[in-house]
C-alpha cells in the first residue's frame, strides 16, 4: 500500500508527517507541564516556606507516578493502538497541571500527590509515541523520528524555563501551571481530527490494536540487547532530570542571577540540544543508508551521548562564570543529545514489533533517576553547598552507561 498523501499544490505532504508533527508536539506539552515546576518552585519556596529537601521532594515525586505506569503504558499501547491511549494520557496530566496551584496551596502532601497524578498521565506519552511511529513512519526514517519526538524534550524546555520565569514575575506563580494545562485541551482536538486513522500496512512493524498478541516479557527481559538499552536509557535520563530539575537553580544559587536571567540561562543548552538531536539523527539514518550496520551507528551516537556528558560536567565543576557555565552546559547537552539516536531507535532494530513495549521497560527504569536522582541532588546541596558532588555522581553513572552499552548493546534483530 503506498504511503497516504495530503495534496498541498505544488507538494505532496505524507500523512505520517502530521502524525509525527502531532507526537513531537505532545512529548513538548509534556515537557513543559512538567519542568515549569522547575523555575515556579523558586517562587513557591519563598512563598511557603520549603527547605531544599522539601523542594527535592516535590521535584522528584512527579516520577514516581510516571515509573508506576510506564510499562503498563508500553503494554496498553500495543493492545490499543498509540492514538487511543496517547489522546486519553494527554487529557489525564493536562487536567492535574490546571490542578497544580490549589493542591500546592492546600498542603505540601496535595501538592507531591497532584505531581504523582501528573506523572501517571505522562508516562504514556513515550510508549504511545513509539507505537505510532512504529505504525506510520518507514523504517528509513525512524532515527530522525525518534530523534525529533525525544528532542521535543529540548524544545519544551527552552520554551517552559524562560515563560515561566516571566510568566511567575508578571503574573504569580500559579498562573504558569493553569495556561500551560489548557494547551493541552487544544492538542487534543487536532489529534482527534489529524491523527485518527490506519496506517499503510507497507510500513507497519508495530502490530495493529486489534491483532491480539501475548507480549514476551520474559523473552525480553532476557536480551542482553535489552539491557544495553535499559542502562544506556537511565544513564542518559540521569543526566537529562539532573540538569531539567536543578538547572535553574544552579544558575542562581552559584552565580546568584534574577530568577528570570536562571531561566533564560537554563533554556540556552535546550535549544542546542534540539538542534544536535536532529542533526544527529539525520546523520544516523545516512549512516544507516550508506551501509552501516546498525550495531555501529547505535554505539557510535550513544558513547558520544554519554562520554561527552561526562567530560563536560567535568568542565563544569571548574567554571568561574555564568558565560563559561552556560558553554560548558551546551557542550553537555549537544553531546548528550546523541542518545536520541543510540539507545531511542535501537528498540526498532531488535524487537520492531515490541517497540513500544521495550520503551515502557526501558523508561521504567530510566525514571529512577528522575526520583532518586532529583532527590539525591537536593540532600546533597543541602550538605555540601555546590553542586560540584552532584556532577561527579552524574559523571560516574554516564561512564559506567556508556561501558555497558558498547559491551552488550546490538543492531541485529532478536524478535520477530
Amino acid at each position: 500500500m503506498s504511503e497516504p498523501l495530503i495534496a498541498t499544490g505544488r507538494t505532496a505532504w505524507p500523512r505520517y508527517y502530521t502524525v509525527v508533527l502531532l507526537l513531537f508536539a505532545a512529548v513538548f506539552i509534556s515537557y513543559i507541564d512538567r519542568t515549569n515546576i522547575s523555575v515556579a518552585a523558586i517562587a513557591m519556596q519563598a512563598d511557603l516556606g520549603w527547605t531544599e529537601t522539601d523542594k527535592g521532594l516535590v521535584l522528584s515525586s512527579f516520577f514516581v507516578g510516571y515509573l508506576l505506569l510506564m510499562a503498563v503504558s508500553g503494554a496498553l499501547a500495543n493492545r490499543f493502538g498509540g492514538w487511543l491511549v496517547l489522546g486519553v494520557a494527554v487529557l489525564w496530566w493536562s487536567a492535574w497541571t490546571a490542578l497544580t496551584p490549589p493542591a500546592a496551596l492546600s498542603s505540601l502532601t496535595a501538592l507531591v500527590m497532584a505531581r504523582i497524578a501528573l506523572g501517571l498521565g505522562e508516562a504514556a506519552v513515550f510508549p504511545a509515541s513509539i507505537n505510532m511511529i512504529g505504525r506510520w513512519v518507514p523504517p528509513e526514517r525512524r532515527s530522525r523520528a525518534t530523534a525529533l519526538l525525544i528532542s521535543a524534550i529540548s524544545l519544551g524546555t527552552v520554551f517552559s524555563l524562560p515563560i515561566t520565569g516571566w510568566l511567575v514575575r508578571a503574573y504569580g506563580w500559579p498562573w504558569p501551571f493553569y495556561l500551560f494545562g489548557a494547551v493541552g485541551l487544544v492538542w487534543y482536538a487536532a489529534w482527534h481530527l489529524l491523527a485518527r486513522g490506519a496506517p499503510p500496512a507497507a510500513v507497519a512493524t508495530v502490530a495493529e490494536p486489534t491483532q491480539k498478541r501475548a507480549v514476551p516479557w520474559g523473552r525480553l527481559l532476557s536480551l542482553p540487547a535489552v539491557w544495553a538499552i535499559i542502562v544506556a536509557h537511565f544513564a542518559s535520563n540521569w543526566g537529562l532530570y539532573i540538569l531539567l530539575a536543578w538547572l535553574p537553580s544552579y544558575f542562581k544559587t552559584t552565580f546568584g542571577v534574577s530568577l528570570a536571567n536562571a531561566g533564560l540561562l537554563s533554556a540556552a543548552p535546550w535549544l542546542v540540544s534540539f538542534i544536535m538531536a536532529n542533526v544527529a539523527g539525520a546523520w544516523a539514518d545516512r549512516m544507516l543508508a550508506s551501509g552501516r550496520s546498525p550495531a555501529f551507528v547505535r554505539k557510535l551516537m550513544q558513547t558520544i551521548a554519554l562520554g561527552g556528558l561526562a567530560v563536560f560536567l567535568l568542565l563544569l565543576t571548574k567554571a568561574s562564570t555564568p558565560t563559561i557555565a552556560v558553554l560548558l552546559m551546551c557542550g553537555a547537552t549537544a553531546t548528550s543529545a546523541c542518545a536520541m539516536s543510540g539507545f531511542g531507535p535501537n528498540c526498532f532494530d531488535i524487537a520492531p514489533r515490541y517497540a513500544d513495549v521495550i520503551w515502557g521497560i526501558s523508561n521504567t527504569f530510566a525514571t529512577l533517576p528522575g526520583i532518586v536522582g532529583v532527590y539525591i541532588t537536593g540532600w546533597l546541596l543541602d550538605r555540601t553547598g555546590s553542586f560540584v558532588a552532584p556532577f561527579l555522581l552524574t559523571v560516574a553513572i554516564a561512564l559506567f552507561g556508556a561501558a555497558f552499552y558498547l559491551v552488550f548493546g546490538s543492531g541485529r534483530q532478536q524478535i520477530d
